[in-house]
């Protein structure tokens, strides 16, 4: 991940919060519907990603592509939030402290094996991310706002959304539900 890439997408995030909530849920699906929808955002179908974590929804406004990344942003009725990033790549053991940790490309970034992910942390900023086929998935939060176990869960539920979470994601459904 270039530095630049990665410290834009975070401090874009604060803006793209100030949208509208929309619940998530479900399975995979590799529907015509999640082909249209990564078009419309330009990105590629596989990087439409979703997760669940009690507590926390989608800002339907947040949800599309920048540059070649999938982004969704979560928020707790308590106003803590964190980013889900999914873009190409993978991340192992030789290259995973010397990829920047969002924006925080100036801070060394640690990182700990857990599980089939990487909790990964840098200044004020930590993560989970994993590497599944090619794609990366990054769940980053401030530090002292989202505690590392909201981010593990959040990472161990990422999937491609079903058919009823893709609707939630899209800019009808919350028109239709009134948000």
């Amino acid at each position: 991940m270039r530095p630049v890439r990665a410290l834009f997408p975070l401090l874009l995030l604060p803006v793209v919060l100030a949208g509208c909530g929309a619940d998530d849920g479900g399975t995979a699906t590799e529907g015509a519907d999640l082909g249209a929808a990564a078009r419309d955002w330009g990105v590629a179908p596989e990087l439409v990603q979703v997760t669940e974590v009690s507590g926390y929804t989608v800002f339907q406004a947040s949800v599309g592509g920048y540059e070649d990344e999938f982004v969704a942003a979560y928020r707790s009725e308590t106003g803590t939030k964190f980013g889900l990033f999914a873009g190409r790549g993978t991340l192992t053991a030789e290259n995973c402290a010397k990829e920047p940790l969002g924006e925080v490309a100036d801070k060394p970034v640690v990182c700990e094996r857990d599980g089939d992910a990487w909790y990964r942390t840098a200044g004020d900023s930590h993560e989970y991310a994993a590497s599944d086929g090619g794609v990366v998935i990054h769940l980053i939060a401030d530090a002292d706002k989202v505690d590392r176990a909201v981010l593990r869960k959040a990472a161990e539920a990422v999937h491609r959304p079903d058919d009823a979470e893709l609707a939630a994601l899209l800019p009808a459904a919350a028109d239709a539900v009134g948000t």
